[in-house]
């Protein structure tokens, strides 16, 4: 649906190589990025006891570090920009360690809110933006592939992390366990270093096209001193610098998608998705406990999910990459998340431990789908080139319906005091955003298939008045060579007309 990246690039992805150590790297990033927020889950009954709060009140910590590794998108995006992915991820991995080291030695909630929240969230999204945008550098063809087997990080930290979490509580307590936390993150700055910088050759190119422009500047503004035009000077120096800084900053964050047809079809879908999408994963595991089952079996059910995902999200972009899925992969995006939906509308059906087991394994299914295309999807849409501000204008927007999704459920279970109806809402929201995408999508590739058609149709007109034109005036040239061999011929048959006229007189 967006042309090729090649073009955009100004370079041939090599599909491979070094870009697998990107894949490997990304794995990491991505998969601290989006199983930590669930995994710390394990601390809270402790830290609640510790500083006595509500459980609502010690569950904003995830809250707030989801919303912030989300929030954080156009900051990370314009820093990636400016600055590359490298750099940007080892940053985001020391801001993780220092945020978890320093939760170790907090006296209040708010400090937690703090360090946990906002520091290790935003370097969360430091990790996740470069990581998923430095794929689309390396991979073209196999891009589908490389991106599902990147995502598989988050339900493989999920599993390892859950246990893991749990070792470090039963011997060092919440404090100990941040503290060590904190120095596992830090290996977000080894993955970072294996994202290894490609297409450098498109630098000194911009550096080329700007000197002449900087050289230029101070002649026309000698010429420009020496007449008395003040007002005007002063007035036009003013509308170049906003004109330079509205540049500058669309470099780093184009705003211009937002006229961008399938870019918006998309922000509206994945906005209303995610009114749905952590909720079910958060109150997996009470509602089966509210239905009876002991503790861990009911801690089973999240290892059954993350394991499934695990599978789910490499076969997906195996599945996205065919030719028969790959031209209209977005339809595949739209029937994920309506899949995703149904398993939610179904799972108040489950009311026993087979039920939830099933309900697990097809959740974990479409969770993974969803997962995989997640961004695959919209750089389809956008092309590589504009992919980088694509990520972070859609992550600040997304970041307050993941804020909401949760605290949303858990009030219609106060309310009920019944968990069907948090799944009922989470279902029909995503069914309905799933619908949403697939006739939005429909509409845009006609669109496009008929603005195709037109351009075609344009460039063949053009070509048609071309060659007339030149047949025109191929013709206006041989006419004005005939008009010029006219006039040279008539003199002649009147100097010939003037002799004969001579001649009879003479002979008379």
């Amino acid at each position: 649906m967006s042309p090729p990246a090649i073009t955009a690039l100004a370079y041939t992805p090599p599909d491979g190589g070094w870009g697998w150590a990107v894949v490997f790297g990304a794995f990491i990033s991505i998969g601290f990025s989006y199983a930590f927020p669930k995994a710390i889950a394990i601390f809270f009954k402790e830290i609640q006891d510790f500083f006595g709060t509500s459980y609502s009140e010690i569950a904003w910590v995830s809250s707030i570090m989801l919303a912030t590794t989300y929030g954080g998108g156009p900051i990370s995006s314009i820093l990636v920009n400016r600055f590359g992915s490298r750099p940007v991820v080892i940053f985001g991995g020391l801001l993780c360690g220092i945020g978890m080291i320093s939760a170790a030695f907090c006296t209040s909630i708010l400090q937690l809110y703090i360090c946990v929240g906002v520091i290790s969230g935003f370097g969360l999204a430091l990790n996740l933006q470069p990581s998923v945008i430095i794929i689309g550098k390396y991979f073209l063809k196999r891009r589908p592939i490389a991106n599902g087997l990147a995502m598989a990080g988050s339900p493989v930290m999920l599993c390892t992390l859950a246990p893991l979490n749990q070792f470090l509580f039963d011997n060092f307590g919440w404090r100990g366990s941040f503290f060590i936390l904190g120095a596992i993150l830090l290996h977000c700055c080894v993955a970072g270093a294996l994202f290894r910088p490609i297409g450098i050759t498109a630098g000194p190119v911009q550096k080329q096209t700007i000197k002449p422009a900087e050289r230029e500047q101070p002649n026309k503004s000698l010429v420009e001193m020496v007449q008395p035009k003040t007002v005007g000077l002063l007035t036009g120096t003013d509308e170049k610098e906003d004109k330079d800084f509205c540049e500058k900053f669309n470099k780093y964050l184009d705003l211009s998608l937002f006229k961008h047809r399938g870019f918006l079809i998309y922000l509206i879908g994945n906005v209303l998705m995610f009114l749905g999408f952590f909720a079910p994963i958060v109150f997996l595991a009470p509602y089966a406990k509210h239905l009876g089952i002991d503790e861990y079996s009911a801690a089973f059910l999240l290892s059954i999910l993350a394991i499934v995902d695990m599978i789910a999200r490499p076969a997906t972009g195996i599945i996205a990459n065919s030719k028969w899925v790959r031209p209209k992969i977005q339809y595949f995006f739209s029937f994920s998340i309506a899949f995703n939906g149904a398993c939610h509308l179904l799972c108040p059906f489950a009311t026993g431990y087979t039920g939830l087991v099933i309900y697990s394994i097809f959740f974990g299914l479409a969770f993974g789908m969803v997962c995989a295309m997640l961004f695959e999807t919209l750089m389809d849409l956008v092309g590589a080139a504009r992919f980088t501000s694509a990520v972070g204008l859609v992550t600040i927007a997304e970041c307050c319906t993941i804020l909401l999704g949760p605290p949303i459920g858990g009030t219609l279970i106060d309310t009920f005091g019944d968990y069907k109806y948090m799944f009922i809402k989470c279902g029909a929201v995503m069914v309905l955003a799933g619908t949403f995408l697939f006739i939005m999508n429909y509409y845009n590739y006609r669109m496009l298939a008929k603005e195709e058609k037109e351009r075609k149709e344009t460039e063949e007109n053009m070509k048609d008045s071309k060659h007339i034109r030149t047949e025109l005036e191929d013709g206006n040239i041989w006419d004005k060579e005939k008009m010029q061999d006219g006039p040279e011929v008539e003199p002649l048959r009147e100097e010939q007309g003037l002799k004969t006229e001579v001649n009879c007189k003479s002979e008379v």
